[in-house]
């Protein structure tokens, strides 16, 4: 499935999933753009891709980077508003106020910004892709994650209303659901909650796997996959939707 010329710019995309997805589109044939809070996940990317420190939940810092991409590219046709982080873990009656709005801002403020600086550049081409990467917890109530999971949720709202406004201009947007995915970040997870609930890391890790159809924990690189085909020609009436990569969450919380 090769896209040669096309220009995707992946939020977080120094690590993790935003690192996979980068990757997927380059051997799709895309030329790159990532960027990152972190600076040194950005000291190595391959050659030929370009990468930018940046505060997803920053307006300035993402109006200037949208402007630099705009000089350079002159456009973008894929967007995935990637960033995120996972916030705390605790009862709600146990979330301080600025860790909710920490956590709801990275998120969801970050999707909505990356969108709104697109969006111009999009509508001038009169095409584009915006993949916006919420979760499972978008799909379902996520004990002792309140913020995660109202943020996501609210990323789907989002996301359906872009779908709506911007489909005139042959603009798509669509939602990529993650479930339990591998990595560093999850292992964070993992050792958090099996703090709040009083179980092991390894019985967390199990109950996440056992609440899935497919028993299965997820690679970073099948989310890639997804946002790769959603950002293909392939997928040029796929809008509006929200498709979890996750094989089948049937049990979201490992202790019930």
């Amino acid at each position: 499935m090769s896209e040669v010329s096309k220009r995707v710019l992946i939020t977080a995309g120094g690590s993790g999933i935003g690192r996979a997805m980068a990757e997927g589109f380059a051997e799709a044939g895309f030329e790159v753009w990532v960027t990152d809070l972190n600076p040194d996940n950005l000291a190595d990317l391959p050659q030929g891709w370009r990468g930018s420190v940046a505060n997803a939940a920053d307006e300035e810092a993402v109006k200037a980077l949208f402007s630099e991409i705009s000089e350079v590219w002159g456009g973008v046709d894929v967007l995935c508003a990637n960033a995120g982080i996972a916030g705390p873990t605790a009862l709600v009656e146990d979330v301080a106020l600025a860790d909710w709005r920490n956590c709801v801002s990275v998120n969801l403020e970050g999707a909505f910004l990356a969108a709104k600086h697109a969006t111009p550049l999009m509508k001038a081409a009169r095409a584009g892709s915006i993949i916006v990467t919420s979760s499972t917890a978008g799909q379902y109530g996520y004990p002792n994650r309140a913020p995660y999971a109202a943020a996501k949720w609210a990323m789907v709202g989002l996301t359906k209303t872009l779908a709506m406004e911007l489909g005139p201009y042959g603009i798509r947007a669509n939602v990529i659901c993650p479930g339990a995915v591998e990595g560093a970040r999850m292992e964070g997870v993992l050792e958090r909650e099996a703090a709040a609930k009083g179980m092991t890391r390894d019985a967390v890790y199990e109950g996440y796997a056992k609440g899935t159809s497919m028993r299965s924990f997820v690679e970073a690189s099948d989310i890639a996959n997804m946002a790769v085909f959603l950002g293909s020609d392939a997928a040029r009436l796929v809008s509006g939707q929200v498709i979890a990569v996750d094989g089948h969450t049937e049990n979201p919380d490992p202790k019930i």
